[in-house]
């Protein structure tokens, strides 16, 4: 019965990793969007940004 006990308390333990691996998802889910915006909208920008770089 003891061992059931720790092995319960291992696992109460390991919460830590869960929120980590939520932020980490997170990200990344952040760091995908960023990259699929950059692609779709990477030449307007670009435009944009000569444009107010050659009037400087």
């Amino acid at each position: 019965m003891s061992i059931f006990n720790a092995l319960i308390q291992l696992i109460r333990r390991d919460e830590d990793g869960q929120g980590l691996a939520e932020y980490a998802l997170i990200l990344a889910l952040i760091a995908i969007v960023a990259i699929v915006a950059l692609i779709f909208l990477g030449t307007q920008i670009s435009g944009i940004l000569n444009t107010v770089g050659q009037s400087v």
